[in-house]
């Protein structure tokens, strides 16, 4: 059996293309599980894994959730409010007494970029990054992938862009990993204040027109203003960013092809996409909700198979 490179996943940088093409060939076959009638399969049964969440979490934490019990894990929950942490507990600590009561992997959310790296290297046990502060969330940028893929037959040579505050997006960056790696071009799009300024280092270049991005691209992956990490104002108001920034159903039937629209959620609907342009036909966020469980399924299957061996 073909295993992954890695031991933990705790961002796309650490893994390669065949890793990549590993976690989407395993999560073609949870997919197809999932929309059984029996949506359950006993992989996992000799395995426990906790959910380490120290940030507030719907989508990622319930899909983990359920990609582990679709696996047949025994799952523990964590939440970082009414734990020890606020008492002055170090982030150490807190996991090894977890991982004394035999938790064998570990998925982790965190303010903190390199938490779960810092992880990696402290504790025995298989680390999953569920995002670390505006540094790395890896699975979903394999889900935007998958998704992709599954909606255009294959990532190398599509262009992609990314539009909205990518400074604090931690989506943003594991994506522009993981596209490139697979022979995507990529382009980011946003006020010059929410750009980071090392960008074009990592051979992304910067398109300041929303218009001529969207003429561009056969995907616009719209990411929403991290309203919670904004120390200062990085735009006027809400009203101009939208004006400038906003995705609207009058813009896309304007441009002379039809692009994919993706959304990793939360959407705030009517700031960077309007409504009905989240629930058109362009619109694959809701796939990308379904594959984000196939998708962690696979990574945690296939880590999980490493622990046994």
């Amino acid at each position: 059996m073909k295993e992954l490179s890695v031991n933990h996943l705790i961002g796309i940088k650490h893994i390669t293309k065949q890793d990549i093409d590993l976690i989407f060939e395993t999560a073609d076959h949870f997919k197809e599980v999932i929309n059984r009638p029996i949506k359950k399969v006993p992989s996992l049964r000799d395995i426990t894994i906790a959910n380490i969440f120290f940030e507030n979490s719907t989508r990622t934490k319930l899909s983990f959730e359920l990609a582990q019990k679709r696996l047949s894990a025994d799952v523990i929950s964590f939440s970082a409010a009414q734990s020890s942490v606020k008492k002055g507990e170090t982030l150490v600590d807190t996991v090894n007494n977890i991982l004394s009561m035999k938790v064998d992997m570990v998925v982790m959310r965190h303010s903190s970029p390199g938490a779960a790296h810092f992880l990696s290297e402290n504790v025995k046990a298989s680390i999953v990054n569920a995002g670390d502060g505006a540094h790395e969330h890896p699975t979903q940028a394999l889900l935007d992938s998958f998704t992709i893929r599954e909606k255009l037959g294959d990532v190398g040579g599509k262009k992609i862009v990314i539009v909205g505050d990518i400074l604090h997006s931690r989506v943003a960056l594991s994506n522009i990993f993981a596209l490139q790696m697979q022979g995507a071009e990529v382009k980011v799009c946003g006020p010059k204040t929410l750009i980071p300024k090392y960008i074009e280092s990592l051979g992304v270049s910067v398109e300041p027109n929303l218009r001529k991005a969207l003429e561009w691209c056969d995907v616009a992956n719209m990411l929403r203003v991290q309203n919670e990490r904004l120390d200062v104002n990085y735009f006027p108001s809400t009203r101009e960013y939208t004006q400038q920034y906003g995705v609207t159903k009058e813009l896309l039937d304007s441009l002379n092809k039809e692009i994919v629209i993706m959304h990793p959620g939360p959407i705030n609907r009517g700031v960077e996409i309007s409504s009905d342009v989240a629930d058109s036909q362009q619109s694959v966020i809701l796939e990308q909700v379904e594959n984000g469980v196939a998708v962690r399924m696979a990574v945690i299957y296939l880590l999980a198979s490493k622990i046994k061996n």
